[in-house]
C-alpha cells in the first residue's frame, strides 16, 4: 500500500472507531426525560382486541360539546412503530355531527417513534394542498401561545357510477417533550440531539395532531371549530406549556 492511501486508511479507521466509540459512551450514560403529556395506567388495545401497552397518554373523554370514544391502534401502526412507543387516540363527536380524531405518539427510549406527520396523510391517500404555521391560546395553567402547524390536504372518493367525490381535510399538529414545544420538525430534531449530547437526555418527545374531514367550501368554519376544540382541550392532557403570554404579562 502506498504511504498516502495509508494515511488514508488509517485517518478513516480512527474517525470510525471515534465514532463508534462516542456513540458507545454517550449511550451509557443517556437517560430518558420526562413526557410533556400525561401518561396513566390504562392499557392501549389494537384493533383485534390484544393488549399492546400496559400505559397510555390521557385524553379526555368529554371537551365543550364533544363526547368520545377510544379507537384502538391499526395492526399497521403497530407494524411500523417501536414497540415501546406510547399511544393515545379518542374520536370525538360533537352534537351538530362534527367529528375530530386526536392521536398522540409518545416516544420511548426507541425516538424513531416519531416522524414527519405529513408522512401519515400521503400514506392514506390524501394529497396535502398546503401546510401553515399558526399559534393557539391556551388559558391554563397560565396565558400562553400554543404553536401549530396546519395541514390543508385534499382527495377525490369514488362514488356509484365511475364519479368521484372531492374532500377536504384539515389537520392540527405540533410536538410536545418536557418544557418544549414546536410545530417543526427539524427544530424537534435539533432540540432532541442538543439535549442528547450536552445533557444526556433522551427527550420523550410526543406528537400530538387534531384531524378533521369536511365537504369543501366548510374549511373556514371547521378550522375555527377545531381551535377552540384544541384550545379547550390541551390542558386536560399536556403538561409542557409556553412562556407566558404578552397579554398575561402586562
Amino acid at each position: 500500500m502506498k504511504p498516502r492511501s495509508w494515511i488514508i486508511f488509517v485517518a478513516a479507521a480512527s474517525v470510525m472507531l471515534g465514532t463508534g466509540w462516542f456513540l458507545v459512551h454517550l449511550r451509557s450514560f443517556q437517560r430518558l426525560g420526562t413526557p410533556g403529556v400525561k401518561v396513566v395506567a390504562e392499557p392501549t388495545f389494537a384493533v383485534d382486541g390484544s393488549k399492546v401497552g400496559s400505559n397510555s397518554v390521557y385524553l379526555p373523554p368529554v371537551v365543550l360539546d364533544f363526547q368520545s370514544e377510544i379507537v384502538p391502534v391499526a395492526k399497521e401502526v403497530l407494524g411500523w412503530l417501536p414497540e415501546d412507543t406510547t399511544y393515545g387516540q379518542r374520536l370525538y363527536k360533537s352534537t351538530d355531527g362534527f367529528q375530530a380524531m386526536v392521536n398522540v405518539v409518545l416516544m420511548g427510549a426507541d425516538r424513531t417513534s416519531i416522524h414527519k406527520p405529513e408522512f401519515c396523510l400521503t400514506g392514506l391517500g390524501w394529497e396535502i394542498a398546503q401546510m401553515t404555521p399558526d399559534t393557539i391560546p391556551i388559558r391554563q395553567p397560565h396565558a400562553y401561545d400554543l404553536p401549530v402547524m396546519k395541514i390543508e390536504a385534499k382527495m377525490s372518493l369514488p362514488v356509484a357510477g365511475g364519479a368521484s367525490r372531492p374532500m377536504k381535510a384539515l389537520m392540527l399538529f405540533w410536538f410536545v417533550a418536557d418544557g418544549q414545544l414546536t410545530a417543526r420538525h427539524n427544530e424537534r430534531m435539533k432540540w432532541m440531539a442538543r439535549d442528547l449530547v450536552l445533557g444526556g437526555v433522551l427527550q420523550r418527545w410526543a406528537y400530538v395532531s387534531c384531524f378533521t374531514v369536511l365537504p369543501p367550501g366548510q374549511e373556514d368554519a371547521a378550522y375555527e371549530r377545531l381551535r377552540g376544540f384544541v384550545a379547550e382541550a390541551v390542558p386536560h392532557f399536556q403538561l409542557a406549556t409556553g412562556a407566558p403570554s404578552v397579554a398575561q404579562l402586562k
